[in-house]
């Protein structure tokens, strides 16, 4: 089994940045995939952000040249830069291992205006 814990979520400002991680244990060696996804209140759980061996994509548009997906193989953790954040950026930001269905507990994001 793979285990996920998210980290690096909180509460800042309009046009502020965090950085989210997504630490994996367990039968890691079945990762190749990881995604980050998002539930803002109230909507259903989307499709942020995915990188595997072949590269790396963000949607919806509304993040794109603002959300930034990146691994660190040798610590089994990727990472979801957030920039100029939203407030319709708010949300539980969860990572996700599509081969194996892992879910992190994921991580509380707030932007204030």
């Amino acid at each position: 089994q793979v285990q996920l814990v998210e980290s690096g979520g909180g509460l800042v400002q309009a046009g502020g940045s965090l950085r989210l991680s997504c630490a994996a244990s367990g039968s890691i060696g079945s990762i190749n995939v990881m995604d980050w996804y998002r539930q803002a209140p109230g909507k259903q759980r989307e499709l942020v952000a995915r990188i595997s061996s072949g590269g790396a994509t963000v949607w919806p548009d509304s993040v794109k040249g603002r959300f930034i997906i990146s691994r660190d193989t040798t610590k089994n953790t990727a990472y979801l830069q957030m920039n100029n954040l939203k407030p319709e950026d708010t949300g539980v930001y969860y990572c996700h291992t599509p081969v194996t269905g892992a879910w992190g507990q994921g991580t509380q994001v707030t932007v204030s205006s």
